[in-house]
């Protein structure tokens, strides 16, 4: 029975919390809220930071002998304290983990019952130490500050099993190959009463039955099932993304005075079903050396991109919602979805399983947090296991995302060496919990951090040349400097403004230029001092130029990144993550796509990176002199898995009055980066100077890609140039 209607809340005060849980309580005064949902999507709470204490009424019979009844909150955000009947239940704390109370002598004693919860999720005062783990949702781009995303974001329900229940169900692939898969299971049984149950598992044809002696109370039974000749998951740039039903269930020996009884066939009719789990899951192995990851032992170059909330109240989000976010990855070209700072809705893993595309999952730790967090983010980790581990796309896990704020210049670069609480310890905590409830698959313990004493190791890198810090161009030369901070780029990019006719109004577009900018920064997260750097809004006669400015930049930026990482392939680069695939409200950010999922130029920028093949060039300087002497190598890359036997790349370089040509044809190799040639020359006297490059591929395909530079006048008395 899901517990949908009849849902009534208030705003908490003490008076109200030591009567309200009663079931004889009369509520009819209170606002009717929806369940699942946030109460600030009500008008009566919408400036609200709560707590809020809502009840539900509902009638049901008694449980029969021998059954046992359940009350389960699927997501309570943040923190709850549940009553039944007026009687306390337990408290709850983390808005991703379900959490499940026995009810059944309550539904004994009478037919009509009453749940009460007080729901809290207090607002952050201080960002340095938070105490809250709701990652993205309370911290970073995509949070709204004045938001709250507080409520009863998923579906409660009371259920009923027999005597002993499956409180908890982990399904781990520990190997698998051509030969076998072997899953590694862990459940924690709760029984009424000491007694032995049959544990039976169904997965990829294979059947599997376990006699277990339980105690009274909850009992952890761990087991594993071969499957041999598996059909393997495999992510969508390799293969198949091919899954399987793994059914889990338990049964009990029936009372000796029940008509269940079947003394003649044990076997058969011996044991009476208890409570079952379905799973949905896939057969593959993980593994991830110098960042590179490999799934089935076939290694591959990550093409992602960060993905934030589909919405801040995300009980709201829809499935298609929810999954057309997966599918928009999958339409860009993308291996991979950073679940960035938080734990998403069901339904986008489902999808990315189906869709064969690979995530990594953060947990919901953004910035410094508060010590008192420490054992309550180890229990979190464990949970997010539990929730996501039988999902063949989730990869990787990540313990913390940014840990110490990055530096804004070089002089806070110190703040990344020394030790910190968060991430030495911490991080260490967490990292230590996610190794133990998952051993099969790679852990980070923290994203962003620069390399640092005693190893100079660091991890994954935020690398926002041309935003945070320098020219867009000098990716290329800090690959070159310290190959070891490009070994996994997990967020690069710049702001952009929508072309949202709302966002304009509020933005007050028709005072072009004076808008409120206060109000842009507070309410929309434009960082205005990088779009006065590389953007400036003073070059520009309208509103609608500068927006159109904005959106170009950071497609040229996210093109020209992506290739050069990628043209790094292996060597030293695993991958990347483009930072965001998607807003989760209007805002002026990072992201390619815009709260209503309306493409900007970036995300077709992104598209044409991330084809399968690309060719591209050493970047032209932005302003060359004339008789500057070049060289520019030549690159085919290609994440196919074989070679391309009869490629041909046609290089054109043109300038006013003039060109040079040049053509390749040959072999491109699987998986790998092509040398082509080096196209050398000496600038010429006017411009601008525009590189062509069209890869023809043998069945027809052409993949082009364009490099411009300006040529600076000459300066008088330079004398004249060498001939062409």
């Amino acid at each position: 029975m899901e517990l949908s209607e009849g849902w009534r809340a208030v705003a908490a005060d003490d008076e109200l919390r030591r009567s309200y849980q009663a079931g004889e309580y009369d509520d009819a005064h209170w606002e009717p809220v929806t369940v699942p949902g946030h109460w600030r999507s009500n008008p009566a709470f919408a400036d609200f930071d709560g707590p809020v204490l809502a009840r539900c009424r509902f009638a049901a019979p008694a449980p029969e002998p021998g059954r046992r009844a359940w009350l389960t909150f699927e997501g309570l955000f943040y923190q709850g304290d549940v009553w039944f009947d007026g009687s306390y239940l337990g408290d709850t704390e983390g808005y991703f983990a379900p959490h499940t109370f026995e009810v059944t002598d309550a539904m004994r004693l009478r037919s009509d019952h009453a749940v009460a919860v007080e729901v809290t999720c207090s607002p952050e005062r201080n960002p340095g130490a938070k105490r809250n783990l709701t990652g993205a949702f309370q911290a970073g781009h995509y949070a709204d500050p004045h938001g709250n995303p507080g409520g009863i974001w998923r579906p409660v329900r009371v259920t009923e099993t027999g005597p002993v229940r499956i409180a908890g169900l982990r399904a781990l692939c520990r190997s698998a190959d051509a030969e076998r898969a072997v899953v590694a299971l862990r459940a924690t049984l709760d029984s009424d009463d000491a007694r032995t149950v049959r544990v039976r598992t169904e997965l990829g044809g294979t059947d599997h039955e376990l006699d277990q002696p339980l105690a009274a109370g909850p009992n952890t039974v761990e087991w594993t099932v071969t499957v041999e000749r598996p059909d393997l998951w495999w992510p969508r740039a390799v293969g198949d993304a091919i899954l399987h039903d793994l059914r889990v269930a338990v049964a009990v020996p029936p009372d000796p005075a029940s008509h269940d009884a079947d003394p003649a066939a044990p076997d058969a009719g011996g044991f009476v079903p208890s409570d079952e789990r379905r799973l949905r899951t896939g057969l593959r192995s993980v593994r991830m050396r110098r960042w590179v990851l490999s799934v089935n032992g076939e290694r591959l170059f990550l093409k992602g991109a960060d993905l934030g909330p589909a919405q801040l109240a995300l009980g709201e989000a829809t499935p298609e919602q929810v999954r057309a976010d997966v599918g928009h990855a999958v339409a860009a070209g993308l291996d991979l979805v950073r679940l960035h700072g938080h734990v998403g809705r069901p339904e986008t893993y489902d999808a990315a399983d189906e869709a064969g595309l690979l995530v990594w999952q953060d947990m919901p730790l953004r910035g410094p947090y508060a010590r008192a967090v420490r054992r309550q983010a180890a229990a979190q980790a464990h949970a997010l296991v539990e929730l996501l581990g039988h999902h063949p796309s989730v990869a990787v896990w990540c313990g913390h995302d940014e840990p110490v704020p990055l530096p804004a210049d070089r002089s806070a670069l110190l703040g990344q060496q020394l030790p910190s609480w968060n991430r030495t310890i911490l991080d260490a905590t967490v990292k230590r919990a996610l190794e133990r409830a998952d051993g099969t698959r790679p852990v980070v313990a923290h994203s962003g951090v620069l390399p640092h004493p005693p190893q100079l190791d660091g991890t994954d890198a935020h690398l926002y040349a041309g935003w945070h810090w320098g020219d867009e161009r000098q990716l290329a030369g800090l690959a070159r400097a310290v190959p070891r901070v490009v070994r996994f780029v997990s967020e690069f990019g710049a702001q952009s403004v929508p072309s949202d006719a709302g966002l304009a109004d509020a933005m007050g577009a028709d005072r072009w230029p004076d808008l409120d900018w206060e109000v842009l920064a507070d309410r929309y997260g434009m960082e205005r001092e990088r779009f006065e750097r590389y953007v400036p809004p003073s070059g520009h006669q309208t509103f609608a130029s500068w927006v159109e400015a904005t959106q170009r930049y950071q497609a040229t930026l996210v093109r020209r990144q992506v290739e050069t990482l990628r043209r790094l392939k292996y060597r030293p680069t695993a991958g990347f993550a483009v930072a965001v695939l998607a807003d989760a409200r209007p805002a002026v950010s990072q992201a390619l796509l815009d709260h209503w999922r309306r493409p900007k130029p970036g995300y077709d920028a992104l598209v044409e990176a991330c084809r399968p093949v690309i060719v591209v060039a050493d970047r032209l300087p932005a302003v060359v002199s004339p008789g500057e002497a070049l060289a520019l190598d030549v690159h085919v890359v290609s994440d196919l898995r074989r070679p391309v036997a009869h490629g041909r790349v046609e290089a054109r370089l043109s300038w006013p009055g003039g060109e040079h040509r040049w053509r390749y044809a040959g072999e491109i190799a699987p998986d790998a980066v092509t040398w082509i040639k080096t196209l050398q020359l000496v600038t010429p006297d006017e411009g601008p100077l525009v590189l062509d490059l069209a890869l023809h591929l043998p069945r027809g395909e052409v993949v082009r890609n364009r490099y411009e530079a300006a040529v600076a006048p000459a300066r008088a008395g330079d004398g004249p140039t060498r001939d062409r």
